[in-house]
């Protein structure tokens, strides 16, 4: 189902939580949208999955507006709607397969097809056999499993993930975005995944919507905003990357900074270009050298992008040149926080 978002408001008194965004979310994606605590994330994601309603502004899924529906209409559209947070809001007097049971039974669905689709959605996040264990005897991980079996029980056409993996170790945020991502292609769902984590829009996220002080400051494809970041908040998230899990495989793709001092240049590459010699080859043919004071390539979205921090030491004449011939190469030049 595809959501559409024309000039949403939402304020809180002198807060203006969600200031004029208007976003087009794709239908059969999983679609990341990212900022700092305060920065409107979570008001969004209520107005979005219809938990609140905008002070202006219209939400569409597919070609019908549903910001606006009659009080029974709404409660209808909700229940095609899953939600999975950060706490899991789970009934601790209620087992693993109840917790999942809750939401049909809400809905009326007998007892003996309630039976069959939790024992499936069981099977469905690799809990097979644990619908008698008590929720405080689970982890984390198998908690969120739970979570996310329940918000599919009525086989929504949306699924919100509200920092679904914030409360998680590294290892088990791998294994449940695994899970989702698996999930969405089955499934053929909607997903939107609200994160203030950049590590999880890489690993999970096709599209993304970059959020500061209520406002949408970038969006796209994820592999082109890592490729190509236009907002100081997007650059800021991409030079705090950390590796979602500690293993040596990962190590390879971590940004490596070996010097605090320097770093003038961050030069971003994508694709083929980053096994190539581009540097070798610029201070070859301009009288420059290329100090690297930081480095890492990143895998988005099945392909591979690079980020370098530099300094260009030469006559300014020489440094422009190599700069543009390094911009002619198809990478992206920034200088000290402006792009060149």
């Amino acid at each position: 189902m595809r959501i559409s978002l024309r000039h949403l408001h939402r304020a809180y008194g002198s807060l203006h939580a969600v200031h004029d965004i208007s976003l087009d979310i794709p239908s059969n994606t999983i679609y990341g949208i990212i900022g700092k605590s305060g920065a409107g994330k979570s008001t969004l994601v209520r107005l979005i999955s219809l938990l609140e309603a905008p002070d202006s502004g219209e939400i569409f899924y597919d070609d019908t507006r549903v910001d606006n529906l009659a009080k029974d209409e709404l409660i209808t559209q909700r229940r095609k709607i899953g939600m999975i947070f950060q706490n899991f809001n789970l009934f601790s007097s209620r087992n693993a397969a109840e917790n999942i049971a809750y939401p049909l039974e809400i809905a009326g669905v007998p007892k003996d097809k309630i039976q069959e689709r939790v024992k499936e959605l069981l099977e469905l996040v690799g809990l097979t056999g644990r619908g008698k264990a008590p929720i405080s005897t689970l982890s984390g991980g198998q908690m969120q499993r739970v979570a996310i079996a329940r918000a599919l029980a009525n086989n929504p056409d949306i699924i919100f993930c509200d920092e679904a993996t914030s409360a998680l170790d590294p290892q088990t945020t791998r294994s449940i975005l695994d899970l989702l991502k698996d999930l969405q292609k089955r499934m053929n769902l909607s997903v939107v995944m609200i994160t203030h984590q950049m590590e999880v829009v890489r690993d999970a996220c096709e599209y993304v919507a970059v959020l500061e002080n209520g406002s949408v400051v970038e969006e796209g494809k994820v592999i082109d905003v890592f490729a190509k970041p236009g907002s100081s908040i997007t650059k800021e998230f991409l030079a705090n990357l950390a590796p979602l899990v500690e293993d040596e495989q990962l190590k390879k793709s971590d940004m490596v900074r070996w010097s605090q001092e320097g770093g003038r240049y961050t030069l971003r590459f994508r694709g083929e270009l980053t096994g190539e010699p581009v540097l070798s080859r610029i201070q070859k043919r301009y009288d420059v050298e290329i100090n690297i004071r930081a480095g890492g390539i990143q895998h988005v979205s099945g392909e591979e992008v690079g980020t370098l921090i530099c300094d260009i030491i030469g006559e300014t004449e020489e440094v422009e040149k190599a700069v543009a011939a390094l911009q002619l190469s198809g990478i992206l030049v920034e200088e000290e926080g402006m792009q060149v």
